[in-house]
């Protein structure tokens, strides 16, 4: 009985020095330069069709930056989706008082957004030209653009776009993936609803068209978020990108860093 004693710790010992071994084994794997245990889960390579979006950094995942399942408080039902614009979060409602919770930027169109509105369109890597509202009113950012940017990891409506109408007529409201990750969190000078590419992903499968939009009011955000999250972020200015990156390289060369990000996207 002693000696099965002694060989079953000595058993032990040796399984969990192969375990510890194996541990740091993993902690010291890298890919492509990020080292894995610096991954935050849900958040690390994604291999989309004919592109590669590169993990997101774990200093842009922190406190509500991230998503995650919590139970919902608000009064709509399953298969919507709420903005908090004031918070900067968004809702997708699902069944037993749960909902999907994501991280969002809010461009100042964005603050205007305040009508329940459908989402009417879909589309996966999405081209971007600036409207007319935006070449008027800040040239200096987005005159190099006029022509367009095609979609690809260089697109400011990132690897996804939701189109947003009212009555059966586009409200040039988009909810929409970004490189841009700073912006998440904070309000920007223009644009509409940015997530993560990696959220707006995730989202885009669970919302068919017909899905309804809701906008929730400042007061709303207040009650149900409290005063400190409904007052959440600050506005960054545009970023002033070289059209020569997004128009004269190769998009798997450099077209998917982040500071490629233009400033904001609208339609």
């Amino acid at each position: 009985m002693q000696m099965t004693t002694h060989l079953s710790a000595f058993r032990t010992a040796v399984l969990g020095t192969a375990l510890a071994l194996l541990a740091a084994c993993a902690s010291q794997e890298v890919i492509d330069d990020v080292p894995v245990v610096e991954i935050v889960e849900g958040y690390g390579f994604i291999e989309d069709g004919e592109y590669t979006l590169p993990p997101i950094p774990a200093e842009y995942l922190q406190g509500v930056n991230q998503r995650t399942v919590v139970a919902y408080n608000g009064p709509e039902s399953a298969g919507t989706i709420v903005v908090d614009i004031h918070a900067k979060l968004l809702y997708f409602v699902e069944e037993e008082g749960q909902a999907r919770r994501y991280p969002i930027a809010v461009g100042r169109q964005g603050l205007s957004l305040n009508r329940p509105t459908v989402i009417q369109l879909k589309r996966e890597w999405p081209g971007w030209t600036p409207t007319q509202n935006m070449l008027r009113t800040q040239p200096e950012v987005y005159g190099p653009f006029a022509r367009g940017v095609e979609g690809g990891l260089a697109s400011p409506l990132g690897a996804r776009a939701l189109y947003l109408f009212r009555n059966g007529r586009d409200t040039h409201f988009r909810i929409h993936g970004t490189n841009d990750l700073p912006s998440i969190g904070n309000s920007g000078s223009a644009g509409c609803i940015r997530m993560f590419n990696h959220d707006i992903i995730d989202l885009y499968p669970r919302v068919p068209n017909g899905t309804d939009v809701v906008i929730r009011s400042y007061e709303d955000s207040v009650d149900l978020e409290g005063e400190a999250l409904a007052n959440r972020g600050v506005i960054l200015q545009p970023n002033i990108i070289d059209p020569d990156l997004i128009y004269g390289t190769d998009d798997d060369d450099d077209a998917g860093d982040d500071d490629l990000a233009l400033a904001d996207a609208d339609t």
